[in-house]
């Protein structure tokens, strides 16, 4: 089927300006079958994963399909996740930003819901949700569905996954007869396919075959890294590369936290995002990254679910998914509206077997490809201060520099060799950390990091120098406090880079940081007024003990 434009729809003025503001012009695959569908009030099962605009299929008609006198609930959407319930209330929220009559709201756990239901009381004709905060609404009795004629199951096979079958149920069973019941799912499992018989009238079945979705703008490579070596070989990949967002993906919660603690005690800028967080915190971290704030967001599979941002330029595999299907999904999550992206998996040993069970699933081939070495990342600096240097020189605007530099020539300095000095200058920090690295290789005996030491047990930059203050900090490991939350605390209060910070070593009751010694006072001033995990710091100048 060829893909239409959203002005063949048919839609009203208000959507059709609304889209248009979005970038939006012609619709895609999951769009331009299922909108029509939908339009006419027919029951949907649309087979699709993250990154296809299912969102905004089911959201056109969705609106079109409202009563604006009506006031009361007449679109549910349900979502397994805060963060998916978050992003689609707010594609409603923009699809909705020329017709005032009708409003949208989110309802979902880790929020206040005082403010949900003074919300419901106001009148939301569409509601998104996830299922547990939706049935604690209909048991407070706040959430009413007798005028909802419109149901959406986003991602119906996470919710089932997550052990949310029996809500959803219940949530069913409260919307009366007739409605139109609407399932979009990655997957039509045996248990989806239960639901669709039981809940759905003759529904229309639309799928987006699978060679449409991990899409040619995608660049998918692996390497051949050892557990030891991965997070040395990320940072390679983020300096080779330079993404403006990089997202990453881990199996467990807990090294998604390790490997954010490395990060952030080397420079980079990196956040968690899982399970174990407040929701608070959650939408701050995705605020972030959306804003750049933060370049590298680390996260697990059920807490990315629902990530929709269109300028992510790298998806890393840190570990390999543990079903072959997640990996469609991570690295969907790149390459988006017309933009290209990288996709690379992290394989060592016996993973081998499970990238080849990923190809298969996948129908792709994903080569094999050779971690950047020094020399790589260092031709990358180069030529980018080349450009700049070219840039800079064709914005003009140079005549006072060129006085300068005329002064030098004067004492018998040639431009060249001022231009050479500059450079020189620019570039000599991280040269001669390069060239003091490469002799200490984890890979080969001339191929080391690029940003310094990297920690050892403690996680923090061993780099103890005459020029570094230890300091103490009274909180340690039973306040489960590690290099990450110490790093960014003095990173955020005290305004320093996470490279200057040195060795950091952790005990059960308190913590010891290096930072340099002229930063000593500022540093200490700054942290004394603060709080790490809750915890109200002091921290002073460690003193040795003679003897």
């Amino acid at each position: 089927m060829t893909d239409l434009s959203f002005s063949d729809f048919g839609l009203s003025e208000a959507v059709l300006s609304a889209v248009t503001e979005m970038g939006f012009t012609v619709a895609t695959p999951i769009q331009s079958q299922s909108i029509p569908f939908l339009l006419q009030g027919r029951d949907v099962i649309g087979q699709a994963q993250t990154g296809t605009g299912k969102t905004v299929a089911f959201a056109i008609p969705a609106i079109e399909r409202i009563n604006v006198e009506n006031k009361a609930v007449q679109t549910l959407v349900m979502c397994p996740t805060r963060e998916l319930a978050m992003q689609v209330a707010d594609e409603f929220q923009k699809l909705l930003s020329h017709n005032r009559k009708v409003k949208a709201l989110a309802v979902y756990g880790g929020a206040s819901i005082e403010m949900q239901i003074q919300g419901l009381r106001r009148g939301a004709q569409i509601v998104v949700g996830t299922p547990g905060r939706i049935m604690d609404h209909l048991d407070r009795g706040t959430l009413h569905l007798d005028s909802c004629k419109m149901v959406i199951l986003d991602e119906a096979d996470e919710m089932l996954d997550m052990g949310f079958r029996d809500d959803i149920e219940a949530i069913l069973e409260e919307i009366p007869l007739p409605r139109q019941t609407v399932f979009f799912s990655a997957t039509m499992s045996k248990p989806i396919l239960e639901l669709t018989k039981r809940y759905q009238n003759k529904p229309e079945i639309i799928k987006v075959v699978r060679n449409e979705l991990t899409v040619a703008a995608i660049d998918q490579r692996y390497f051949d890294v050892k557990e030891k070596d991965k997070t040395e070989v990320l940072q390679r990949l983020v300096d080779l590369y330079e993404p403006k967002l990089c997202l990453v993906f881990c199996n467990t919660k807990r090294k998604v936290d390790e490997l954010v603690g490395n990060l952030q005690a080397q420079g980079f800028f990196a956040e968690s995002l899982h399970g174990d967080m407040r929701q608070a915190m959650r939408t701050q971290v995705m605020n972030k990254f959306r804003q750049g704030i933060i370049q590298i967001l680390v996260a697990t599979d059920v807490a990315a679910r629902g990530i929709d941002v269109d300028d992510i330029e790298m998806v890393i595999n840190f570990d390999i998914p543990l079903d072959a299907e997640y990996y469609v999904h991570r690295i969907g999550r790149t390459g988006r509206a017309g933009r290209s992206g990288y996709a690379f998996t992290f394989a060592g040993g016996r993973e081998h077997g499970r990238l080849m069970d990923i190809e298969r699933f996948a129908k792709t081939s994903i080569p094999k490809d050779k971690i950047p070495a020094l020399a790589d990342i260092e031709v990358k600096k180069k030529n980018n201060f080349v450009a700049r240097i070219i840039h800079t020189i064709a914005e003009g605007n140079l005549d006072k520099y060129l006085v300068w530099t005329r002064e030098l020539n004067v004492l018998g300095h040639s431009s060249e060799d001022v231009a050479a000095a500059l450079i020189k200058l620019e570039l000599h920090k991280q040269i001669a950390e390069e060239d003091k690295l490469s002799k200490e290789s984890s890979f080969s005996s001339n191929d080391r990091g690029d940003r310094g030491d990297r920690g050892g047990s403690s996680g923090g930059a061993k780099r103890s120098k005459k020029n570094m203050a230890r300091l103490f900090i009274n909180v340690g490991r039973k306040a489960k406090v590690g290099p990450r939350e110490i790093v960014g605390a003095i990173t955020g209060e005290a305004g320093m880079q996470g490279d200057m910070i040195g060795q950091i070593d952790i005990y059960d009751k308190f913590s010891f940081v290096e930072v340099p010694r002229d930063f000593v006072d500022h540093v200490i001033k700054k942290m004394n007024k603060t709080q790490i995990r809750g915890v109200k710091i002091k921290i002073e100048e460690a003193v040795e003990k003679k003897g």
